[in-house]
């Protein structure tokens, strides 16, 4: 018992004085930053729904295009940020990836997910749908959604970036991003994404967009520290 207290005597001492330097967990490494553009970004349209008065009535504002979304500073939404190199493999979450149609629109418009991964998706909508995933590395599929009808439930084997349209509403369209990572970031509507939860080591960053190129940066990392990585692309109207 007294040697106990001696021993937490001394941790306390340690401590108070700067002296003791506790490890890090593993894991405890973050990657954060923000994705930004330059250049001159095309102008996105207004979506005409006027053929669907069901979903037109609930945007009191057209809604925009998607596929380059930009904010205030330059920023640049909708980008995935993952480790594409140095990552270990990981087993499939038993979290489901829920996707939306709401409005005439995919919610969200970028839907990253792991390999494996159940994804589950739903038509919240008066009027049908149809989900068309035009996967190449995976088996594709086009099947019609009916108001009410229960989710489609799908996964998918391979690493894949994953064009999504309605054959009937032609406006709507997105992604589905099948990664092999489970470290993986959708920058916001400020471009700011963070990669938590990563443990010590080398590992390529790359940054996705579905109009430009992707880019890729090299970032070493150790326990329990924080690293920043932005991201520039240039685009053009």
């Amino acid at each position: 018992m007294r040697t106990r207290y001696c021993m937490a005597l001394a941790v306390a001492g340690l401590l108070s004085s700067g002296r003791l330097v506790l490890a890090s967990p593993p894991g405890s490494a973050a990657i954060t930053g923000k994705v930004t553009y330059t250049g001159t970004p095309p102008k996105m349209k207004p979506i005409d729904m006027s053929k669907e008065p069901t979903c037109a009535k609930q945007h009191a504002t057209p809604l925009l295009e998607q596929n380059v979304a930009t904010g205030p500073g330059n920023a640049l939404e909708w980008v995935v940020v993952y480790i594409s190199a140095g990552d270990k493999e990981s087993a499939a979450p038993s979290q489901v990836a829920k996707y939306d149609q709401k409005g005439c629109q995919y919610i969200p418009h970028i839907l990253p997910m792991q390999v494996a991964q159940e994804v589950q998706i739903y038509n919240h909508d008066q009027t049908a749908h149809n989900i068309h995933p035009m996967a190449k590395e995976n088996p594709e599929f086009n099947k019609s959604q009916p108001p009410g009808a229960p989710p489609i439930r799908t996964k998918y084997e391979k690493a894949e970036f994953i064009p999504i349209k309605c054959n009937i509403h032609q406006w709507m369209h997105g992604y589905f991003v099948v990664l092999n990572t489970s470290h993986y970031a959708v920058s916001g509507a400020d471009g700011s994404f963070d990669i938590k939860s990563l443990p010590a080591g080398k590992y390529t960053v790359t940054a996705w967009q579905e109009q430009y190129p992707p880019q890729s940066q090299q970032v070493t990392i150790g326990d329990g520290e924080t690293k920043t990585v932005n991201f520039v692309f240039k685009v053009s109207p």
